[in-house]
This record gives structure tokens, sequence and C-alpha cells, in this order.
């Protein structure tokens, strides 16, 4: 019999919104914009369908998938599945979202930089539509 470690990097943490996510999606947040960083960092878990809007960041983000598979998809572009070890450089301004697949979960670190003290904007939800073709 083998023993498979499933124990995640982090805890699950706190239910993120259904304004800007839509399913179950989770954060833990690791470091905040302080005097030394201007950068988040949190640990997000997409349960299956989970995803966020549509948004974008004035000075782009990285995304470190650390479980699972999912997709990324920016405005205009065929959606990339996105798996456990990619890193996916987001430059700034790009509609964009992220998140787990219709059968898959996801996590990923999110690496979030500022500009001044916003680090992102919110836009509308990724329709059921969208959700299904990215996930052909």
């Amino acid at each position: 019999m083998e023993n498979q470690n499933s124990t995640s990097l982090y805890p699950k943490g706190q239910k993120l919104p259904n304004d800007w996510f839509t399913g179950n999606a989770f954060i833990t947040p690791l470091v905040a914009k302080d005097s030394n960083n201007e950068f988040s960092i949190g640990s997000v878990s997409f349960e299956i369908g989970a995803r966020t809007h549509w948004h974008t960041h004035p000075k782009g983000q990285v995304l470190l998938v650390t479980e699972g598979s999912g997709l990324y998809q920016e405005k205009g572009k065929k959606a990339q599945i996105i798996k456990k070890g990619d890193v996916i450089n987001i430059p700034e301004n790009i509609e964009h979202w992220h998140g787990a697949s219709a059968k898959t979960s996801m996590t990923h670190t999110a690496i979030t930089n500022f500009k001044d003290d916003e680090q992102v904007t919110w836009l509308e939800p990724v329709t059921d539509s969208e959700f299904n073709v990215a996930n052909q």
C-alpha cells in the first residue's frame, strides 16, 4: 500500500467573495504590502469550476501553480491549461482570468504588485459559455 502525502502546502484559508469569484475559492494571505514590499502574496485554492472574474493588475502579477491543474486566459486569446509547477507571468493591465477547470481543482500562489495603493481592477464575471469553451 502506498502512502501518499495529500497535505496542502498552506491551509485552505477563508472563502473569497462571489463579487469577484464564481464558485468556491479560498485565500490564505502570506505576505502583505508593507514598507519593504510593494506586493502581496497569497495562496488561492479553487474548487472544481471556481474561477476569478475578468480582471487586470496595474503592475502585473505572477502565479505559481502549487497543486492540481486549471486554466488561465487572456482576453481575445485561447485559454491555457496550467498545472502544478507552472509559472505564469501576467503583464500589467492585461485583461485575464484564472481558476480551476470543470473537472479539476487548482491552487496557486499569487504574487501581486501594487501601483500606489491599487493591485487589481475587477471586471465582469467569466460567463458559463466562456468557461465551457475554455474547457474544450
